[in-house]
Parts: C-alpha cells; structure tokens; sequence
C-alpha cells in the first residue's frame, strides 16, 4: 500500500524492496554480505595500509594496487550501508536526489575501477616486453596522471547519466525491487520517453568496457607474442607469473558484470532475486577477493603484510 501513497504531488521519494522474493530471508542473506563488506574492507585497507608504511612498496604497481584497492573499497561502500539498513531496519525510503547521486558514484567508481585495470595490462606489458625502461616509463609521477586521466574521463561519461534522469517525470508508483538504485531500474519508474536515456546508458557502458577490454586484450596480445620469443622456458614460466595476480583480477571483475549485464537484458526467463543477488553479488565478491588475489600472488607485499601480522 504504501507504494502508492506516493502520488506525483508527494516528496521526492523511491522505496527500495531490497530482494523481491526473498524477503523472508532478508537477516540471513544480509550475513554473508556484511561478512562480504567486512572481508574487502579489512583486506583493502591492509593493502593501503602496508605500502603507505612501507617505503620499498612506494612502486608503480603498488601505486595501482592502493587506486585498485581504493575502488574496491567504494564500489561496495555505494550500495552496502543502504542494503544493510533494508535488510535489518526496512528502512526502504531513498530521495530521488539521494539515488541519483549513489547511481553516479557507483556508476562513476565502477568506470575508474576498470581504468586502473587498464593501466595494470599497461603496466605489466612495459614490465615484460621493455623491462629496461620500465623505471623510466612508469614512474609513479605517471601513474598517478594515468589514474587522474582514467578518474576525469570517469566523470566525464558518467555525469551526463543523472543529468538526463533529472528531465524525467516519475510515476506515482515509485517501488523500485532493488537493494539499490540501478540506471535501468530508477529509469522504469519514469512515466516520460526514456528513449535518451536507456540508449545513453547502454552505449556508455559498451563504450567503457569494449574500449578498455581492447587495450587489455592488445597489451596481453603482445606480451604473449613477447614470451613466445624467448627461448627459456624458465624464461616464460616468470613472465607469464608476474601476469597471473591481473588476469585474475580481470576474470573476477569482468565476467561476472558480463555475466549480470546479459542475464538482466536477455534472461526474461530468470527469476527477477536471481537477477538482483547476481547485481549485488558481482559489486562485493571482486572487491572481496582483489587483496586476497594480489596478497597471495605477490611476494614483496605478502611478505610486508605478514611482518605487519607478526607484530601484533
């Protein structure tokens, strides 16, 4: 009843059902996402932490881990305080105002998140094809420009997103079955010609995710062409190594969002919580296993995290 309530000459408001469906289970599933948020904000912090202290960390790569990290960290701070707080207190009301600047962020971090793995692909192709001058390529000067070109483009693209939704008249049923504000979910809830806006989003997204997997696949196409040319079999093993913490990464971080992207667009036949867990799920679980990937997978940093361990 209270989804209708909300007459167009009411505040400003959207209600957030959380997981439609499921909302008997709201305290259960609501443990392993906080244990989720829990796990990537020790784990991201840690990184932050050890490679602020520890001078021989202050590298291009642990540069990128600290900007990967800080993503990671603000992904799932977008949407988990609000999810939490539907799950244990129903608090289910959000302004439209207060929506449409989480989209952004969450919209905008995302984009940055997938920059940063663009500069690691880059980063580790000059490790390997040009290992010579990869002190005076990258240097963390660069980086820290590379990362500030991928934040302004971030804003850049994502900014025009809640600037089109603020055009729009919204319905008087404003029940949006999410745990938090999705483009295409708030854009639903629109009763004007939303033509502008679902193509805007769906072209932005391609654009981001084509144009960055493209360099991606290009820096990985030709550090594999690189090791073929060696002839050391040792040789390849370590190269391929110091490649292995990204793919990773990459696989953990993309595929599920593909995965999600295509099952919410074409899978009419997929229950509509399946949907929403895969959304929320593919926003906690890489952020979660980022610092675990790259703690294990690197030496010098396992090794400073289990020095920090050890004194306490």
């Amino acid at each position: 009843m209270e989804a209708f309530n909300l007459t167009s000459s009411g505040p400003l408001i959207f209600i957030l059902n959380g997981i439609p469906g499921l909302e008997d289970a709201h305290i259960w599933i609501s443990i392993p996402f906080s244990m989720f948020y829990i796990i990537n904000l020790f784990g991201n912090f840690t990184v932050l932490f050890v490679v602020s202290k520890e001078q021989t960390l202050h590298k291009p790569m642990y540069l990128l881990l600290c900007m990967l990290a800080l993503a990671d960290i603000s992904i799932s701070t977008c949407i988990m305080p609000k999810a939490l707080c539907i799950f244990w207190f129903h608090s289910k009301y959000i302004t439209v105002d207060g929506c449409i600047t989480q989209m952004f962020f969450l919209n905008a971090v995302a984009a940055m998140h997938s920059a940063v793995l663009v500069i690691m692909a880059f980063d580790r192709y000059v490790a390997i094809c040009d290992p010579l001058r990869y002190a005076t390529i990258l240097t963390n000067t660069r980086v820290a420009k590379l990362g500030l070109v991928g934040l302004i483009r971030a804003v850049i693209c994502i900014l025009p997103v809640p600037l089109l939704l603020r055009r729009l008249p919204f319905c008087a049923n404003r029940v949006i079955p999410h745990t938090y504000c999705e483009h295409i979910a708030v854009v639903n809830k629109s009763c004007g010609d939303t033509t502008v806006n679902r193509t805007y989003g769906l072209v932005i997204a391609f654009v981001i995710i084509g144009i960055d997997l493209t360099l991606i696949g290009l820096s990985y196409g030709l550090i594999i062409r690189a090791v073929l040319r060696i002839s050391s079999k040792k040789a390849h093993q370590k190269a391929l190594n110091t490649c292995t913490a990204h793919i990773c990464v990459m696989l953990i971080s993309y595929t599920p969002k593909l995965f999600s992207a295509l099952t919410h667009r074409f899978g009419q036949g997929i229950a509509g919580y399946v949907h929403i867990l895969l959304a929320n799920l593919y926003l906690l679980v890489p952020p979660m296993l980022n610092p675990i990937i790259y703690g294990i997978r690197t030496k010098e940093l396992r090794d400073k995290v289990e020095k920090y361990i050890c004194r306490m």
